[in-house]
C-alpha cells in the first residue's frame, strides 16, 4: 500500500511527533513492506497546496492528525482527496477526532482511531492489506460506520512497548524547526477542561530519553520542547533529565511544562545552576480564585505557586512563562481582575491570557448547562459567556489580551509600561484595558504601533512627555536595536554624533547609527548589538554621561 501521514501544524516552526511515531511502528510492527511518507503543512498554507502534496503521492491510505487547530481545514482537505483519488481510504486520529468520532464518520472519514494509535493503525493497515473485515471488531479503539451504525470498538490496555519517533526521515525534515520530546504520557492532575489526566502517567525509559535528547541537540535545532503534560511530577526523574540538560555543551533551549508547586529545594536549585537561556518553564495557574480552581478539580497551592515562581524569577536565569484561563465557573469579571494582576505582579517573561475552549471528551463540555456555559460549536470551541463572565467582559478581555500580547508577551515597550504604572496608578489590568481599547493592533508596522502607544500614553494623568520619550527610546533600542524609532522621538545634532564617537570607542568597533540615542535627560545611550540577554532576549544598552 501507498500511505501518507499527515500533520498540519499551526506553524512552520513547530513539527509533530505524532506522524513521526506511526511512521516507524508501520516500519517495524506491519505485516508487509509498504510505502509510507509523511507530509507536513501548516494552517496558514493554502489547503490545496497541502491536498496537492498528499494527492501526488497517490496514496492507498491517507492518515491525518487532528487537533482543534486544524479540524476546520479537514472537510476541504478530504473533499478534494476524495475527487482525486476516487477509492482513497481516509484514516484520522489525534483527539480532535477521537473523542468525537461519529461527527468525523458521518461526514468525512472511512476509519477513526481513537486514543493512542501506534499499534492500532498496524493492525489496521494489516486488515485492510489482507481485505478481512472480520479483523475490524478486535481493533483496540477503532470506530467506523458498518451497516450504516456506527462501531466503537473499546480502548483496551495501554501497550507497554516503546516506539521510537526519531527516524532519519524525520531529522531529515526538522530542518532546525521546533523539535518535540515526550518523556511520559498522561497527567496527575485531573482537571475539567483538560483531556491530559484521562490517562493514568506513564514513563518511557531515562536513557532513552538522554539518547534522545543528544540526538536532538545536535540536529541544528535551537528549541526542545518536553510535551510531558506536568514535566515534574515526579521530581526524582525531573531532577536527573535537568541535571543532564544543564550538564551538556549546547545553546539549545529547552522547554517544560510544570507545576510551581511541586517543586523542592533541589530541583529549584538544579534550576538555578542552569546556563541561562537553557530552560524555559511553562506553568499554569489558570485562576486565583480557589471557588474556580476547585470546581475545574485543579489542585493546586497557590501560597507555593507564587513562592516558588518569585524564587525562580530571582535567578534571572529562565524563561518564565504563566498561564491564566478566562471563562472559568465561578470567575466573575472582578475576580478574573483579580487573577490577572496578582499574576502580573509575579514579574513572569510571558503572561498568557487564554479564554476557556470546551473540547470534546472534557467533563467540563458535558456540564455547560450547569454552569451556563455558551461556547462557539465550531473548533476551538471557545467560551463566549458564563453564569459569571457576559460577553461584554469576554470582549473587555479580548482587548487586554491584544494590548498585553503585543507588548508585554514580545517583551516591548517594559520600562515604558513600568513608567506608566508608576505615575498614572494604574492596575495592570486597567492599563492593558486602556490600551487595547485605544491602541488595537491590526498588522501595522511596529513604527506606527509605537507612535500611536506614545500618542495615546501622553493623554494618561501625570505623565511627563520627556520622560516618557526616553523610556521609549530605551525600550525600542533594547527590542530592535533602534530601528523603527518614530522620527519624532529620535534624536539629531552633535550631540548624538558625539556619543557614537564615544560608544566606538567603548566596543571597539563601529556600530550603526540608529544604535546611539540622546536622551532627553541629557545622557547618551547605545546599545551593544552583540550582546543579547538569552532569556529575555533584549539587546543590552549602555549610558554616556554628556
Amino acid at each position: 500500500m501507498e500511505i501518507v501521514l499527515v500533520s498540519i501544524n499551526t506553524k512552520y516552526l513547530h513539527s509533530s511527533l505524532a506522524v513521526w511515531y506511526l511512521l516507524t511502528s508501520l516500519k517495524q510492527n506491519a505485516a508487509k513492506t509498504h510505502d509510507i511518507s509523511v507530509v507536513e503543512a501548516t494552517i496558514n498554507q493554502d489547503i490545496e497546496d497541502t491536498a496537492k502534496a498528499i494527492i501526488d503521492r497517490q496514496p492507498d491510505l491517507v492518515a491525518i492528525s487532528t487537533y482543534i487547530w486544524n479540524a476546520s481545514l479537514l472537510p476541504s482537505l478530504i473533499q478534494q482527496m476524495r475527487v482525486a483519488l476516487g477509492g482513497v481510504v481516509i484514516l484520522l486520529g489525534g483527539p480532535e477526532a477521537s473523542y468525537n468520532p461519529s461527527y468525523w464518520l458521518n461526514n468525512q472519514a472511512d476509519y477513526v482511531l481513537c486514543g493512542e494509535g501506534e499499534f492500532t493503525i498496524v493492525e489496521l493497515v494489516n486488515a485492510l492489506e489482507e481485505k478481512n473485515e472480520s479483523l475490524l471488531d478486535s481493533i483496540s479503539g477503532l470506530a467506523y460506520i458498518k451497516d450504516n451504525k456506527l462501531h466503537q470498538n473499546p480502548i483496551l490496555a495501554t501497550n507497554s512497548r516503546y516506539i521510537d519517533p526519531y527516524s532519519e526521515e524525520y531529522f531529515s525534515q526538522l530542518k532546525g524547526s521546533i523539535a518535540y520530546i515526550e518523556s511520559s504520557r498522561g497527567c496527575i492532575f485531573n482537571c475539567s477542561y483538560c483531556l491530559s489526566g484521562i490517562e493514568a502517567v506513564r514513563y518511557f525509559p531515562l536513557e532513552i530519553i538522554k539518547k534522545h535528547i543528544d540526538r536532538l541537540a545536535s540536529s541544528g535545532t535551537k528549541t526542545i520542547k518536553f510535551v510531558d503534560r506536568t514535566f515534574n511530577c515526579n521530581l526524582n526523574r525531573a531532577k536527573e533529565i535537568v541535571e543532564y540538560i544543564v550538564s551538556l555543551d549546547t545553546e539549545c533551549c529547552f522547554h517544560f511544562e510544570v507545576a510551581a508547586d511541586l517543586f523542592d529545594t533541589e530541583l529549584l536549585q538544579l534550576l538555578a545552576a542552569a546556563p541561562p537561556g537553557r530552560i524555559r518553564l511553562e506553568i499554569g495557574i489558570q485562576s486565583f480564585s480557589e471557588e474556580t480552581l476547585n470546581a475545574v478539580m485543579r489542585r493546586t497551592n497557590l501560597t507555593l505557586v507564587e513562592q516558588n515562581i518569585r524564587l525562580l524569577m530571582q535567578n534571572r536565569n529562565i524563561h518564565i512563562h504563566i498561564d491564566l484561563i478566562a471563562g472559568l465557573p465561578y470567575e466573575s469579571l472582578e475576580l478574573f481582575i483579580n487573577s490577572f494582576n496578582k499574576a502580573y505582579s509575579l514579574a513572569a517573561h510571558t503572561l498568557q491570557l487564554g479564554f476557556l475552549k470546551l473540547l470534546h471528551g472534557s467533563r467540563l463540555r458535558e456540564q455547560t448547562e450547569e454552569y451556563g456555559i455558551l461556547f462557539y460549536k465550531d473548533p476551538p470551541y471557545e467560551v463566549i459567556r458564563t453564569t459569571w463572565l457576559a460577553e461584554n467582559d469576554i470582549s473587555i478581555l479580548k482587548q487586554v489580551e491584544n494590548a498585553l500580547n503585543n507588548t508585554y508577551n514580545k517583551g516591548r515597550f517594559l520600562a515604558t509600561l513600568n513608567y506608566i504604572m508608576n505615575t498614572t496608578k494604574l492596575s495592570p489590568f486597567d492599563m492593558y484595558y486602556e490600551l487595547g481599547r485605544a491602541v488595537p493592533h491590526h498588522m501595522i508596522s511596529l513604527q506606527d504601533y509605537t507612535e500611536q502607544i506614545t500618542n495615546f500614553l501622553l493623554t494618561l494623568p501625570n505623565v511627563d512627555e520627556k520622560t516618557l520619550r526616553d523610556n521609549i527610546v530605551i525600550d525600542m533600542l533594547r527590542m530592535t536595536k533602534g530601528k523603527g524609532i518614530p522620527r519624532a522621538l529620535k534624536s539629531y545634532g552633535e550631540a548624538r554624533k558625539r556619543i557614537a564617537f564615544l560608544a566606538k570607542q567603548k566596543l571597539n568597533r563601529n556600530i550603526d547609527y540608529d544604535e546611539v540615542e540622546v536622551l532627553l535627560s541629557g545622557v547618551g545611550v547605545y546599545v551593544d548589538s552583540l550582546k543579547r540577554d538569552p532569556v529575555t532576549e533584549l539587546y543590552e544598552i549602555h549610558q554616556i554621561e554628556q
